[in-house]
């Protein structure tokens, strides 16, 4: 962990990484809850996604949280929580989806790049 990410990310959060689905029973599978270090913000914009072949004609979503992480392994379809949980469903434990990860430079120390988990 960056210096500047050992005093700034001292929240935690619960990670569940969505492993498949099942072509059955339309059922998502998620792995193993994991926790991680953050800090985060609530926020209310809208943003497009990259539905459409440029930004304009993406669906647009309204944004519920934003969390800050040197924690790589969130993707687009996972689902995140603030705080920890040992539970194995994310939707029982209250997650969210994760609709977009966007990575930014560690400035500082040129460690661990920092992402930044929309839900």
């Amino acid at each position: 962990m960056s210096a500047s990410a050992s005093w700034s990310y001292t929240a935690k959060a619960t990670h569940w990484p969505l492993l498949g689905r099942d072509d059955w029973s339309g059922q998502n599978t998620y792995g193993p809850p994991v926790v991680f270090y953050c800090d985060y913000k609530a926020e209310a914009v809208r943003s497009a996604d990259a539905g459409g072949t440029s930004p304009q004609t993406g669906v647009e979503l309204a944004l519920r949280q934003v969390l800050y992480t040197e924690y790589a392994a969130v993707k687009q379809g996972d689902y995140v929580l603030i705080g920890e949980s040992a539970e194995a469903d994310p939707i029982a434990a209250g997650a969210a989806e994760v609709r977009t990860v966007v990575r930014d430079a560690d400035t500082f120390d040129r460690i661990a790049d920092d992402y930044r988990i929309l839900t």
